[in-house]
């Protein structure tokens, strides 16, 4: 018999508490804040990715929604393939010089560059 996991109950299959609640998952997003008040930080990352590296932009504060079209538009100025994962923009390769043109050109600005 197959084990499978059963989604949105974290793994709950059962309660012998009367009072027990399941946790409310609806988690409000920050507002987008306005590009010159972001604080980015643009990194190179090769840890747990086979030796490939990894352009990482983190800090960005908004919607995940603005933070993917972010990323599209960062991964289609470089040219790269790319995703957006655990609050982290993630560009193909080494790319830190294209980004942080991208995005000074843009109006962001930067806490550091590492």
């Amino acid at each position: 018999m197959s084990k499978k996991k059963i989604q949105g109950f974290g793994g709950l299959v059962y309660s012998t508490d009367p009072n027990f609640k399941l946790p409310d998952e609806n988690v409000e997003e920050q507002q987008t804040i306005d590009p010159s008040q972001q604080k980015l930080r643009i990194r190179l990352d090769t840890k747990h990715r086979a030796g490939k590296a990894v352009t990482l932009i983190e800090g960005f504060v908004g919607t995940i929604a603005d933070m993917e079209d972010l990323g599209k538009k960062i991964k289609s100025f470089c040219g790269t393939g790319g995703s957006v994962k655990d609050g982290e923009i993630i560009v193909q390769g080494d790319n830190r010089d294209k980004v942080l043109q991208w995005l000074l050109k843009n109006g962001y600005k930067l806490s550091k560059k590492i």
